[in-house]
């Protein structure tokens, strides 16, 4: 059997609660913030359309409602195989479409949980996203409501012809490395079977 999926559990943990708290903390931002702006370029256009949907997935605070948003906004197989690391040649053809719904549901329960501990009082874009090789840089200035501001800049890739969100960066870390680290050393405790993360997600 399988140990159970606990997230946060490496040494790191401080460091990554901040990281992703700040990130879902978008979803507590006043609604004037998704105005869109017309000299706003569409990176940052798409980006105010997935802060407003983190709104109302966070005004409902179920993990169903943040699972939606995530699979509608983020690059979900970027992010997925990117986070197995070197196990990723273990997740098998027919497990792909069962991992990506299970690291849906594992983001949405997170969010979930940890979304109402974080009061953000307002949230600045740029009006001009920044073009490096393939992804599309979209910088905010998320502002809590004790006055603490981080700066918080967005990884999109473009995707048909819209984008999805594949990374975030917060105090100078990506999420998506701690990510990586959390499931490498899960799939390392339980014999190295990318099966048992799978399963783990899906619980």
């Amino acid at each position: 059997m399988s140990t159970p999926l606990v997230l946060f559990r490496f040494p790191i943990h401080t460091g990554l609660r901040a990281v992703m708290a700040v990130v879902i903390g978008l979803v507590a931002v006043v609604g004037s913030m998704t105005v869109a702006h017309a000299k706003d370029d569409a990176a940052v256009k798409f980006m105010r359309r997935a802060a407003a949907a983190l709104i109302n997935a966070q005004k409902k605070g179920t993990a169903g409602s943040f699972e939606r948003v995530v699979k509608r906004y983020g690059h979900v197989p970027a992010i997925g195989m990117y986070a197995l690391g070197n196990y990723r040649r273990g997740l098998q053809h027919k497990q792909r479409t069962s991992y990506y719904r299970g690291l849906g549901r594992f983001i949405g329960r997170y969010a979930a949980k940890e979304s109402p501990k974080y009061a953000v009082h307002r949230v600045k874009f740029a009006p001009s996203a920044i073009r490096d090789g393939r992804s599309v840089l979209v910088d905010s200035q998320i502002i809590l409501k004790d006055g603490t501001t981080y700066d918080v800049r967005w990884m999109l890739i473009p995707n048909r012809k819209t984008f999805k969100v594949r990374d975030a960066q917060v105090l100078g870390f990506w999420v998506t490395p701690f990510l990586q680290r959390l499931f490498e050393n899960y799939i390392a405790e339980n014999g190295g079977r990318v099966g048992s993360l799978v399963m783990a997600l899906n619980r």
